[in-house]
């Protein structure tokens, strides 16, 4: 018995030696990108877009992160230009977006977080189509989220969304939902990273 044994253990050792250690399944999740640190877009460096009849008008209005004038209507715009060089150079070592806000009354009086109050659009050409789809990404919008700050939405929680940039974007567009007392939405933080973000 000792002798078939120790012709087994031989005869494994050698199959090791010449066809190598066994291998992991095919399949198997490839390790996530790094990209290193969370990455805080410095918000200072955003630019309020000028805009007319629903579209880029060119130039800006100021280094604003909240709208100045109240929405006159549901699905209104407010879009801010992001300059490049306020984007991770490697953006594409990382694979999960997330962006906070906060909305108001009209009054200034700050509104609950709660589904059905807002959207954002992250989009890579301002002068281009920046609607895009009624839902989901497209070619020029490849971030569009509904319930920023509510309970159905996914962008604003540490999690964030996953999602892969083909290049830099070049702004970013909140919209309020039709029928809500939002009048102001502001931008909190916009944050690339890996896995799930903590804030301070």
């Amino acid at each position: 018995m000792k002798k078939i044994f120790l012709v087994a253990v031989v005869l494994l050792m050698a199959s090791t030696l010449v066809f190598g250690a066994p291998r992991a399944k095919r399949g198997a999740a490839a390790p996530a990108a790094t990209g290193g640190n969370p990455f805080v877009v410095d918000l200072s460096t955003l630019s309020a877009a000028k805009m007319a009849d629903a579209k880029y008008a060119g130039g800006t209005i100021g280094n604003f992160t909240k709208n100045q004038t109240p929405f006159a209507k549901g699905w209104d715009d407010f879009m801010m230009l992001i300059p490049e060089s306020s984007l991770p150079s490697n953006l594409s070592a990382y694979q999960r977006l997330t962006v906070t806000c906060k909305y108001y009354k009209a009054d200034g009086e700050e509104i609950p977080q709660s589904d059905s109050i807002a959207m954002v659009v992250v989009i890579y050409d301002p002068a281009g189509d920046i609607r895009g789809p009624a839902m989901g990404p497209g070619p020029n919008t490849p971030v569009k989220e509904m319930n920023v700050g509510g309970f159905s939405g996914m962008i604003h929680k540490d999690r964030g969304i996953r999602v892969t940039f083909a290049k830099a974007p070049g702004a970013i567009m909140f919209q309020n939902n039709p029928g809500t007392p939002c009048a102001f939405i502001e931008l909190t933080s916009m944050v690339f990273h890996n896995g799930d973000y903590k804030s301070e």
